[in-house]
């Protein structure tokens, strides 16, 4: 079986952006406060404000889809 590789990219940074989207809402009702900290440290673009939630999910999205692409194109090559 191989895996469609730009699917499974675009797939893991869709929900890579809805994930960083979540976690910001979870933030704003006093809920994950500590995973926000820890979004923080991790990304670089990423903050709980309205422009840093946008760029964090732009960087979550890339990040994914480039980590999620390469390994699918490896299983491939290794099937």
């Amino acid at each position: 079986m191989k895996l469609h590789a730009k699917a499974l990219g675009y797939a893991a940074g869709i929900v890579s952006a809805l994930i960083m989207l979540l976690l910001t809402i979870f933030n704003s009702l006093g809920i994950y406060t500590i995973a926000v900290s820890a979004m923080q440290e991790m990304h670089l673009f990423y903050s709980p404000t309205i422009v840093g939630t946008l760029t964090g999910m732009i960087e979550a999205a890339i990040m994914s889809f480039i980590a999620f692409y390469l390994f699918a194109v490896t299983y491939n090559k290794l099937a």
